[in-house]
């Protein structure tokens, strides 16, 4: 008789990518995790060690699944993002550009060929991957889940003052970070902007004027934070499927955020929140703005966002969409931990 099967979760760690797989490992039984540096990524010989070990099947991001994935040995991708596109190429470094035209894109062919399932966090991914990658193949899409019981809003009245408003990610381009004292300065005395260094190793703080840092906060102390706000601000560039979104969301938040990548999918607008346009620190001032002066619609929003998050989001409904995929590789059950 087998037992259960064992999988192993294979990411770089300090990203969003590797809280999702925690999640998994929390919630399947036999499902382990294996985190490596980033810097690995620019000698992926180095994963070889990670793919290794016996296992039934690997679940990993495209960008080194081959090396860390035995032949022979199941594997499963998700494209928690996707950044290999031209659209990219204005906020990447020249290194970066090299890396994601040469190796990086030769290795996510390589997986795309060797797994049995693909998946995306996102329609968004899902649909840039078959664009760039001309991948002709199936993909399914399961949306990025958080726990609603640890995400919950605030209990009580909102406080008089500024519009509180959070930042949460890596200090980069990317995330629309380099905005921040634009819409700061733009935004007036009504709006108090803070905002986090990320949990990426190597992004130090540049201590923005007008601003308000808070530094480096662990995962598991984030729902406490989230309760301290009115809004979540997200001037992202490309997302695959924003944790921060989500946990923001669930935490009962209003969002201005881009009109860009997979946002549109979470927020509906006006309803949620306010979408702008990318790389415009003025929209975003004038949405926390239009906000900070309608605190009842900035309460109806964090509630809406809420319920969608309830519905749509919760942590439940991705693990059950992982497992799915799973068994239906492995062919035969994958049990929940008890």
């Amino acid at each position: 008789m087998q037992g259960d099967p064992r999988i192993i979760g294979c990411v770089p760690a300090g990203s969003g990518a590797s809280v999702v797989h925690s999640a998994l490992t929390r919630a399947i039984q036999g499902y382990g995790l294996e985190t490596y540096p980033p810097a690995w990524e620019y000698c992926p010989p180095l994963l070889w060690r990670l793919g290794q070990q016996p296992t039934d099947l690997v679940h990993a991001p495209p960008d080194h699944a081959v090396f860390a994935c035995r032949r022979g040995t199941p594997l499963v991708v998700t494209f928690h993002n996707y950044v290999l596109d031209s659209a990219m190429r204005p906020f990447s470094s020249r290194a970066q550009c090299l890396h994601y035209a040469t190796d990086l894109r030769l290795f996510t062919r390589l997986a795309l060929r060797r797994a049995q399932a693909v998946t995306a966090v996102s329609a968004f991914t899902a649909a840039l991957v078959r664009e760039d990658m001309r991948f002709t193949g199936a993909i399914e899409v399961i949306p990025n889940g958080v726990d609603t019981g640890r995400f919950s809003p605030a209990v009580g009245e909102p406080t008089d003052g500024p519009l509180q408003v959070l930042f949460s990610g890596n200090l980069t381009r990317r995330k629309g970070a380099d905005l921040l004292p634009e819409i700061a300065r733009l935004a007036g005395p009504d709006v108090e902007i803070h905002y986090t260094t990320g949990a990426r190793a190597g992004i130090g703080d540049p201590r923005w004027a007008g601003l308000k840092a808070i530094g480096r906060v662990p995962h598991a102390d984030m729902p406490a934070l989230y309760r301290q706000f009115d809004v979540l601000l997200l001037p992202t560039v490309r997302e695959g499927m924003s944790l921060a979104l989500l946990e923001a969301m669930a935490s009962g938040l209003a969002v201005v955020a881009s009109d860009a990548a997979s946002n549109p999918e979470l927020i509906e607008r006006a309803l949620g929140g306010l979408l702008c346009p990318v790389g415009e620190p003025e929209a975003y001032a004038a949405a926390l703005r239009t906000l900070a002066a309608d605190r009842e619609r900035v309460r109806r929003m964090g509630q809406h966002n809420r319920r969608v998050v309830e519905c749509r989001y919760t942590l439940e409904r991705m693990v059950e969409g992982y497992r799915a995929v799973f068994e239906r590789v492995l062919g035969r059950p994958v049990p929940l931990r008890g």
